[in-house]
């Protein structure tokens, strides 16, 4: 395309040249010029022609002039660019030292002083000079402020600063942000305590593409997590959590987040029967044993729930031990320890133990209790457990530990 262009430019200047020319011998014209007394006669077309000479050879004589001006800036720019890709490369290699010293260096050339900035701002948080990398971000370009905004908050984020990256991402001369600089104050707002704005900006980075698809889904369920337990009234949690999407609300983190909020604000029905649906649409350990940890009541309802799921799944050791727990919050210790037995044979470990220890403490049997709370360490570090004396592990179970 350029050679057509310049091609097209050529031709163009050809037939205007012909022009003019036929226009000029057809009727040369007549120019008197009259300078201290002499006089000189000349033809219009010698005066053009002479002209057009002479503004040729000053063009020749002012490149020869800057000819070592320019070869002085070439040479320049080349160092320049030369310093770049070898503080980048110095800089994925790790030698942030020998990386930001060149890249200072390369920042002398203003085409590239930007780019450089920045690269020795992050060397420099590399070797944890902080105050190295402020120093080349205020030396940014007033026209760069979005950038300078970016850098300023990464630098902020490092440091655990969430409120002063959101005071530079939020200035007018950064308006409008690039994704980068949105992806950031997502993640400063989810920092800083409001991990309901961080998710209300999730359309927007989506739209801009600002993150990976899948790092937004895994973001999506952290920063809905984190508001659903940020909530302050139980009409603020409901709002939120109606809003989610359905698959959403279907993601055990997110129920559990729910679940525990609900309860924390005395909202027993609602923590429970969260609970409840998740669960019957699709099994999951983690909240099997998160139903009888709920600081609620409601344990006989509770436990006749676990009964029935108990059913579909027998060998759960979740379930089992939520059996046990809510077994004996019922006064109930002979099937408490019966489920505990069975949790613990099914691979339960040390929350199993450490819930049998209770259990055996509150009726006073002391050696029993402190034998469960060992065999509760030996398991949370993957070391072999002591059976309990005159009590066989299988047989206490029964049949049903089998399964």
């Amino acid at each position: 395309m350029n050679l057509f262009r310049n091609l097209l430019f050529w031709i163009v200047l050809a037939l205007l040249g012909a022009l003019a020319a036929q226009l000029l011998l057809a009727d040369p014209g007549y120019v008197l010029v009259r300078f201290r007394g002499y006089d000189h006669e000349t033809t219009f077309a010698a005066v053009v022609l002479a002209t057009v000479v002479a503004l040729v050879l000053l063009a020749l004589a002012w490149s020869l002039l800057m000819l070592p001006w320019r070869s002085w800036r070439a040479r320049r720019d080349r160092r320049g660019r030369a310093r770049l890709g070898e503080g980048l490369e110095a800089l994925d290699r790790g030698h942030y030292e020998r990386a930001e010293k060149l890249l200072v260096e390369a920042s002398t050339d203003s085409d590239v002083a930007t780019g450089a900035r920045l690269a020795a701002a992050r060397a420099a948080i590399a070797r944890g000079d902080h105050g190295a990398a402020r120093a080349q971000i205020a030396a940014l370009d007033e026209s760069q402020a979005a950038l300078r905004a970016i850098a300023l908050a990464e630098l902020a984020l490092e440091e655990h600063r969430p409120t002063d990256a959101l005071v530079a991402l939020d200035a007018p001369a950064a308006q409008p942000l690039p994704p980068r600089g949105l992806a950031l104050r997502a993640q400063a707002l989810a920092a800083n305590g409001q991990a309901a704005q961080a998710y209300g900006l999730l359309g927007t980075l989506r739209q801009q593409q600002a993150l990976p698809a899948t790092r937004l889904d895994e973001l999506q369920e952290q920063w809905a997590e984190a508001a659903l337990r940020q909530a302050d009234d139980a009409n603020v949690l409901a709002e939120r959590w109606e809003s989610l999407p359905k698959p959403l609300r279907s993601e055990p983190g997110v129920v559990g987040a729910y679940a525990g909020r609900a309860a924390a604000l005395r909202w027993d029905d609602a923590a429970t029967r969260a609970l409840e649906q998740a669960l019957d649409a699709r099994w999951d350990e983690g909240l099997a044993e998160r139903y009888g940890t709920l600081p609620i009541g409601r344990v006989d309802a509770r436990a006749a729930q676990a009964e029935r799921w108990l059913q579909s799944h027998p060998a759960s050791p979740a379930l089992l031990l939520t059996l046990g727990r809510l077994s004996r919050a019922q006064g109930q210790w002979a099937h408490a320890e019966n489920y505990l037995h069975r949790a613990i044979a099914q691979g339960a470990g040390s929350e199993a133990w450490e819930e049998l220890g209770d259990g055996f403490a509150s009726m006073e049997d002391d050696a029993l209790a402190r034998q469960c709370y060992a065999n509760a360490l030996r398991a949370a570090r993957g070391e072999a457990v002591t059976a309990l004396p005159d009590r066989e592990l299988r047989p206490r179970i029964g049949d049903s530990a089998a399964i």
